[in-house]
């Protein structure tokens, strides 16, 4: 089970840019070595994602709006999940966008940086700005997903690419079924109750340098 927006950072930290077509089949090349460690047979793929969003934003550096739907990052996660949705064995779950955003906001590390008076408002560029594009329904999906999983007793291991503690209800009742529920936050910092949750973490690429700098451990963003 991959939580898509989750991945998709992580991937980009961990592996680099990359063309939609190759981070789909990165995506499942990865999850085949789960299977290997597990010594196991691959039941699907369930890959948990919102479409991206094709609203117009006022951009408050650039002092006009800004047509999502023309944006590059628009192109690639469509592309993304054309390439996805066409691997064998693969479901994809869709979400939804939230109707209410907060449209561009300035990063952490900037604003740090201007309330700190080693930036002023001239030096700030495209590149210090986010925007938030909250998803509802992923969290809702994944968990029933887990639970119809362990009330048919289709599988007797159930391997989460995820770092949120949203799914510790899931994970509980998955393991109370029998299940053995596994963890790959790929290298993410994850709650102590999410840890306490489940039956064992397991990360199936190395871990990055402790000298390079996390955007997890910067700040949490919605996708």
């Amino acid at each position: 089970m991959v939580d898509g927006g989750f991945y998709r950072r992580r991937a980009h930290f961990l592996f680099g840019d990359k063309e939609p077509q190759d981070r789909a089949d990165e995506l499942m090349a990865y999850c085949r070595r789960h299977i290997r460690e597990s010594r196991s047979n691959l039941y699907r793929v369930f890959y948990y994602d919102c479409p991206p969003s094709d609203k117009v934003l006022y951009h408050p550096l650039l002092k006009k709006q800004v047509n999502l739907r023309k944006s590059d990052q628009y192109r690639w996660a469509n592309d993304f999940f054309t390439a996805l949705i066409r691997k064998r064995k693969v479901a994809f779950r869709r979400g939804e966008e939230l109707e209410t955003q907060r449209g561009y906001f300035l990063k952490p590390a900037p604003l740090k940086d201007l309330c700190a008076g080693r930036k002023t408002v001239d030096d700030l560029t495209e590149q210090d700005f986010g925007f938030d594009i909250a998803q509802k329904g992923v969290d809702m999906r994944m968990g029933l997903d887990i639970a119809s999983l362990a009330q048919a007793g289709i599988v007797n291991q159930i391997i989460m690419i995820s770092g949120d503690s949203d799914f510790v209800p899931a994970a509980k009742y998955a393991r109370r079924g029998g299940i053995d529920f596994l963890l790959d936050p790929m290298w993410a910092h994850v709650t102590d109750s999410l840890s306490e949750h489940v039956d064992g973490v397991r990360e199936c690429v190395n871990r990055p340098p402790e000298n390079e700098k996390d955007p997890l451990h910067i700040t949490q963003m919605s996708n």
